[in-house]
């Protein structure tokens, strides 16, 4: 007498998603392991085998302010609306430096993990994410220095009021790394087809820090170009940081709802050019 056993086989089929903006959010949940382990990997990996370690989250901005306040404050004479200069260069260093490494590090994600991208599958916004947020370690950092300078011109009497826009400051935070993740997809998507355009990144990125009021307020701007820095979502987000630490600095309202809305843009655009690009991209990269 024979039995006949059924057995029953566990498969997950993958297929392409035809939403171009669609995040995958329940497959990212799924895979927020890989995505702790992805943020170990880059953190530690960076400062492997270098002598000051993690020093160096220290030593950048430090070495940038002393630089920037030699040329642009005792060289340039620019103003820095009566803030002392090393707190008013390291509140826009320490942003800009979180904006600029997102968004480079993400313009590369293709190129740099083609060989993972052409053997597992899980969701390919989890690289970007990833850099996102491994660099949001390196930004608290930074800020702590700030924080840190901040005090000890506070205890010397320097003229810094802190205001109630630093309840601000989380959504501050979200819209610079939301800004560097939307212009790192969309410039990865880009560089997959034309690679010319990854050697221009660093540069643009370079020139785009003088379009943004970190090394001068909005104050002191020339009024032929107020209107194009004002147009850097950017800008808003150093002033208001300046505003809400500081107690000097821009903060009109309707720049800020300018910079959420072109965030907003920006990082659907992203999404949509990434998740358009990752179905073929393997056969270009």
């Amino acid at each position: 007498m024979h039995q006949e056993v059924s057995v029953r086989s566990s498969h997950t089929v993958i297929q392409p998603s035809h939403n171009f903006f669609d995040l995958k959010l329940k497959e990212l949940w799924q895979y927020r392991d890989l995505l702790f382990l992805l943020v170990k990997r880059d953190f530690v990996s960076f400062y492997k085998q270098t002598i000051f370690g993690p020093l160096w989250f220290f030593i950048q901005p430090i070495f940038t302010t002393i630089v920037f306040t030699f040329i642009f404050g005792n060289l340039a004479k620019i103003p820095t609306d009566g803030i002392p200069q090393p707190v008013f260069y390291l509140a826009g260093i320490s942003c800009w430096n979180y904006f600029s490494d997102c968004l480079t590090k993400t313009s590369t994600v293709f190129k740099d993990n083609a060989p993972i991208f052409g053997k597992v599958y899980f969701p390919r916004l989890i690289m970007p994410i990833s850099i996102v947020l491994s660099n949001l370690v390196r930004f608290g950092v930074q800020f702590l220095l700030f924080l840190v300078v901040v005090g000890y011109y506070m205890m010397k009497g320097a003229a810094i009021h802190p205001t109630a826009c630093l309840a601000l400051f989380p959504i501050l935070v979200l819209l610079m790394a939301a800004q560097g993740f939307g212009f790192g997809l969309i410039i990865s998507a880009l560089t997959n087809k034309y690679r010319d355009l990854s050697f221009l990144v660093a540069f643009g990125v370079q020139l785009a820090m003088y379009a943004t009021t970190v090394v001068y307020p909005l104050s002191a701007a020339p009024a032929k170009y107020i209107w194009l820095i004002k147009l850097n979502p950017m800008t808003p987000i150093i002033e208001f940081t300046r505003y809400g630490f500081l107690g000097s600095g821009n903060h009109d309202l309707s720049m800020l709802i300018y910079s959420v809305a072109s965030t907003l843009v920006l990082v659907l655009l992203g999404v949509f050019t990434f998740n358009k690009v990752e179905k073929n991209f393997i056969d270009t990269v």
